[in-house]
């Protein structure tokens, strides 16, 4: 159904070139806490009148402390998925089945990698930070909808994090290195994810009556607005965990100020980077022309 030049293969030897151990990735280094972790246009801090330039700092990282723990936390429902699908291909085409078991062992090993950082954040930033879960209700709450909507909200996810990477932190050199060495590797990976997803996508369409398919749009949605609600969640978390770093408690003008900002700034970071990301929105527009209109009209209003 989807117009693309992906195949397995070729996805698969791709995979295989660009391999990459957890151990390469951290080479030995720690964090700069003198340095930003996000760039700005994920971070959304530096417009925040109410904070101060060191605060504005920790603040940021606070944000690189949730983005790469949110990315781990929704990693928890794409490999059970990922693996319940290739449990309907193991009869079928031999690079599929080994592309998508590769896809599951990649994500695997993203969750090791960003547990990690978790635990390297908390022993060095000073002060603990907050974020929603458990990982496993999130991802029970996803899994519940059709598996069209759940590879739609992972092809999401993958075409946001190549946006993520190359738009703004590939080259910037005010970043802390480390941090940028996970995000580099990891979208590494993602950028064959995205292609691999498509074909699921497409395989998991074609064999859907339109009616399903726009309900799997619907489902799409629905999760989108689960996500949404744990990101603003998280913003109260972060008003949280930036008060206790800086040692200040905000009065009530201020935490409404930075909320204002952060929710803006999840928002694109985790919603509309992807719904509005060229290539997802083509996957949308084949798919069906309905879902296409609702999905703009649900980026509309959160934006």
């Amino acid at each position: 159904m989807l117009n693309h030049h992906y195949d397995y293969q070729s996805n698969l030897e791709a995979s295989l070139r660009i391999n990459w151990h957890i151990e390469d990735v951290i080479g030995g280094r720690t964090f700069d806490y003198g340095k930003p972790f996000l760039p700005e246009s994920l971070a959304g801090v530096e417009g925040i009148r109410c904070l101060s330039v060191k605060e504005k700092l920790k603040l940021n990282q606070v944000r690189g402390y949730t983005y790469l723990y949110l990315f781990g936390l929704v990693e928890e429902y794409i490999l059970p998925s990922v693996l319940d699908h290739a449990e309907t291909s193991v009869h079928g085409d031999d690079y599929e089945i080994r592309a998508l078991l590769r896809f599951a062992e990649e994500e695997a090993k993203h969750i090791q990698l960003f547990k990690w950082f978790v635990r390297e954040f908390e022993k060095g930033f000073g002060t603990g930070c907050a974020a929603i879960g458990p990982a496993k209700d999130i991802a029970a709450a996803i899994l519940k909808h059709s598996r069209l909507g759940v590879f739609l909200a992972t092809l999401h996810i993958e075409w946001m994090t190549q946006r993520h990477y190359v738009d703004s932190v590939k080259g910037d050199p005010q970043l802390d290195p480390l941090f940028c060495s996970l995000l580099k590797h990891h979208w590494l990976e993602e950028s064959q994810h995205a292609k691999l997803d498509t074909l699921v996508v497409d395989k998991l369409a074609s064999s859907l009556t339109l009616q399903e398919i726009e309900s799997g749009v619907e489902d799409y949605m629905a999760i989108g607005k689960l996500l949404d609600g744990g990101l603003c969640a998280q913003v109260q978390l972060d008003l949280a965990s930036l008060s206790k770093a800086i040692g200040r408690a905000f009065a009530e003008e201020e935490k409404a100020e930075i909320a204002q900002a952060q929710t803006k700034a999840y928002r694109w970071t985790f919603l509309l980077s992807g719904i509005t990301h060229p290539n997802f929105d083509r996957t949308l527009r084949e798919l069906t022309a309905r879902g296409h209109a609702s999905v703009s009209s649900l980026a509309q209003a959160i934006g």
